[in-house]
């Protein structure tokens, strides 16, 4: 029997690990929101609010997943 037809072959992924590089998208938009918004309070708290609540939920799902990974 063949050594390699017996184990799997495992493949890493070459390019980048996208979901790790999504901060570098709204860690400056969080106060770019807070700048360009200045005059509407109301549009700009809901938005920075959104995008903060996103950001928490982007981060929960990555460490649910390293947590669910490792328990297998």
């Amino acid at each position: 029997m063949d050594s390699q037809s017996d184990s799997q072959v495992i493949r890493r992924r070459k390019g980048p690990a996208f979901e790790y590089l999504v901060p570098l998208i709204y860690a400056p938009a969080l106060p770019l929101i807070r700048i360009a918004l200045r005059h509407k309070p109301v549009l700009r708290d809901r938005l920075f609010y959104g995008v903060l609540a996103g950001a928490f939920a982007h981060g929960t799902y990555l460490v649910t997943d390293l947590y669910d990974s490792e328990s297998k």
